[in-house]
């Protein structure tokens, strides 16, 4: 446990450099999302595989190639990357699912498009990791204010902004969802337009019990705040030395941390500018 940032930063800066794009996903709100949104009390590793497995498969089931289409798409990895990496320099995607709950309340609910989706929205700007304990009081910046409110919101980070999103939906009626507010331009930075930004694959085959579900596959400043602390914190431990003995031994130099931060700290940097 005392060397997981150290072994974080140098996997993550690893993979960095020779992947088009990273599914980040953050044990902690997966843990989260078991205790609260599933109801389990003691979590095992079984049950955080099994939110993951049901976040992927809602992103890379298929889904219908275009509108109107009853054609399947036959590159979801290459149509994924076509609409959410449009610069090598970003590349850390989340995603988020709505609804996620346990078999037992699925029995007593039900769902609209704009309920789902008016949720989905508020994860995506606010970034929280699920429906529970969403901030309402965030809200995208004004259009016409001058560009310097838009600088302060992101360095307190409160407001999450897209380069880019791509939204899921699979169930009945899907056809109707309204996606007027996933059009925003306030959304996304000032260098892609919304229309580029923005896309939505849909099938009306429903997915794993639920007769309406979403994902949201987002490029976003989701991961600044977590990343950001982690290279501080192994920042700290390099500064004195603690434990790098342990890595030396096995090949890796002082030079391969420092390549790790670098490229780390300017990851941060570029995601803060958006």
């Amino acid at each position: 446990v005392i060397v997981q940032n150290y072994n974080s930063i140098l996997t993550l800066s690893h993979l960095y450099r020779s992947s088009d794009a990273l599914l980040v996903h953050e044990n902690d709100a997966v843990h989260k999302i078991c205790a609260k949104l599933t109801n389990i009390k003691q979590i095992s590793f079984s049950d955080i595989n099994q939110v993951l497995a049901h976040q992927l498969g809602s992103v890379f089931q298929p889904t219908y190639s275009a509108e109107g289409s009853f054609h399947y798409r036959r590159n979801p990895l290459g149509d994924l990357m076509e609409n959410l990496v449009p610069h090598p320099e970003f590349k850390m995607l989340g995603v988020r699912n709505i609804p996620q709950m346990s078999e037992n309340s699925l029995a007593y609910s039900t769902f609209t498009w704009a309920g789902l989706l008016k949720h989905l929205r508020q994860m995506l700007i606010s970034n929280a990791k699920m429906e529970e304990g969403i901030d309402w009081q965030i809200r995208p910046p004004l259009p016409g204010l001058p560009s310097l409110s838009k600088m302060s919101l992101n360095k307190e980070l409160h407001f999450n902004t897209s380069i880019a999103n791509l939204l899921i939906l699979r169930g009945k009626d899907v056809h109707s969802a309204d996606l007027e507010g996933f059009k925003d331009p306030a959304l996304y930075t000032s260098w892609l337009e919304p229309v580029n930004a923005f896309n939505v694959w849909r099938t009306q085959r429903a997915f794993s019990k639920y007769e309406k579900s979403a994902a949201l596959v987002s490029n976003s400043q989701f991961l600044v705040k977590p990343l950001d602390m982690i290279v501080g914190k192994a920042w700290n431990m390099f500064a004195s030395k603690a434990y790098v003995h342990q890595y030396t031994k096995f090949g890796i130099e002082e030079e391969d941390f420092l390549d790790s931060f670098a490229l780390l700290e300017q990851v941060v940097a570029s995601y803060c500018t958006l």
